[in-house]
């Protein structure tokens, strides 16, 4: 198949904290994340809508939380795992969309650090990544600041048929 699509979405609990870590960009806040690895929920929704794109399960099957050697794990190990196994399926990065939705904490001065941190990780031009910020609006679980949530969505092109961008 030319082109491959995933989604894939995380959410964590927060707590009071010294920072979260998004895209492998610590962003400097009174939170933090309950979570087995280093809680960058932004990484584990994308490396879920890779592995969903490949038809490779989830990062759950991959990294289970049960798993001591995962307790603290950096989650850009995560990824840089589903990346290894797009790149071996000859599939490059389309582009990828995210949506952070997080109350309380603006994320916008940090948009393009995590940006640049995603376009590293994928080896690709910044332009195939677009990040997203919103909040719950006061609602449900985001809203009430008890939460974190990404969505992330991607196109895998073969690799012999690359994205203009």
């Amino acid at each position: 198949m030319p082109h491959r699509i995933g989604l894939g979405n995380d959410r964590h609990r927060l707590k009071p904290g010294e920072g979260i870590v998004l895209g492998g960009v610590r962003i400097p806040c009174n939170l933090g994340c309950v979570a087995h690895s280093d809680g960058d929920v932004l990484l584990h929704a994308i490396t879920d809508a890779l592995l969903g794109a490949l038809g490779a399960g989830d990062i759950g099957e991959l990294f289970p939380d049960t798993a001591e050697e995962n307790r603290g794990r950096d989650s850009t190990d995560f990824i840089l795992a589903a990346i290894d196994r797009m790149r071996k399926a000859d599939y490059t990065l389309g582009n990828l969309d995210v949506t952070i939705m997080l109350e309380g904490k603006k994320l916008s001065p940090h948009k393009e650090n995590i940006r640049q941190s995603l376009a590293k990780l994928f080896d690709c031009d910044a332009a195939r990544v677009n990040i997203k910020a919103k909040t719950g609006e006061k609602v449900g679980c985001v809203g009430r600041g008890e939460a974190i949530e990404v969505w992330a969505v991607l196109l895998l092109i073969q690799a012999g048929k690359k994205a203009e961008a």
